[in-house]
């Protein structure tokens, strides 16, 4: 039986195979990130740090796995709009650091939107499992901004510095099987067989060889954790920098009025929205 630990917008659940589950929960907002969200995410990602068993599950309840940064959180706010974005960033990437920094294999379940700062929360697992309903896109120079959440530090690696360049700078969306061709995730299933694949993808690694996993996992990614380190750094500089500017507030409340929502923030972000970023 399982055993959630919190009713925060992110949880914790513990399976008794050695699996520690770490549950974005907020799908009626798609799972957007504001800082609230953004600082549970910190919260329990070194929760699970402490102690993550076997082997951890990163996935999202809902139609989204996440669709980045809450945009009407993010609107509204003159001149505190870059002191704002800075402390969502600075807290998310706590969260990405720490997940990227487990001792013990990570998994990662994505369905539906992955947009904005959602890219590199997928991203950071070690195994990636998509669904076919999945989409991934970047969307940050859309409204002015530019990627969070080691976005534009994992993506070079894992498909190349062109194909990089071409998500960040066009936005273009990948599908789950696009982004299994392109070398974004492990491999790509049906929708009804995401959850069990990923669970029992992270169910046989807790049960497998501790001491080797673990080695193995920092062989993988020897001196690489101060170099993303470094770069969420500078990506929350720049992302805040650009928020205080006039043409991404410009381009952020053209956004929302297009879509018929309030440019003063009030924490929502409808699970409609997948361009949302963060």
């Amino acid at each position: 039986m399982s055993a959630p630990v919190s009713t925060d917008p992110v949880r914790i659940v513990h399976h008794p195979d050695g699996v520690v589950e770490l549950r974005l929960d907020d799908p009626g907002r798609g799972n957007a990130l504001d800082l609230r969200t953004a600082e549970a995410l910190r919260d329990a990602a070194r929760a699970v740090a402490a102690d993550p068993r076997g082997a951890v599950l990163l996935r999202a309840a809902g139609g989204n796995f996440c669709v980045g940064g809450d945009l009407r959180a993010f609107a509204g706010r003159g001149t505190e709009t870059g002191t704002y974005v800075h402390a969502v960033a600075s807290a998310a990437h706590a969260a990405i650091q720490a997940l990227y920094e487990l001792p013990v294999p990570l998994v990662t379940a994505v369905r539906g939107a992955a947009a904005g700062g959602g890219v590199g929360l997928a991203l950071v697992g070690d195994i990636v499992l998509a669904a076919r309903s999945a989409r991934f896109r970047l969307a940050y120079t859309a409204i002015g901004l530019t990627p969070d959440c080691g976005a534009s530090w994992f993506l070079p690696r894992l498909v190349g510095p062109r194909r990089a360049a071409d998500l960040i700078l066009t936005n273009r969306v990948l599908t789950g099987d696009d982004a299994e061709r392109w070398g974004l995730v492990s491999r790509c299933v049906d929708d009804e067989e995401l959850d069990g694949a990923a669970h029992r993808s992270a169910a046989d690694l807790a049960a497998g060889a501790t001491g080797a996993l673990r080695a193995a996992k920092h062989l993988l990614r020897t001196d690489a954790g101060d170099g993303l380190r470094s770069h969420l750094a500078e990506e929350a500089r720049s992302i805040a920098a650009l928020t205080d500017g006039r043409e991404a507030q410009d381009r952020m409340a053209s956004f929302l009025a297009a879509r018929g929502r309030p440019t003063a923030g009030d924490g929502r972000a409808g699970a409609r929205e997948p361009e949302s970023v963060s």
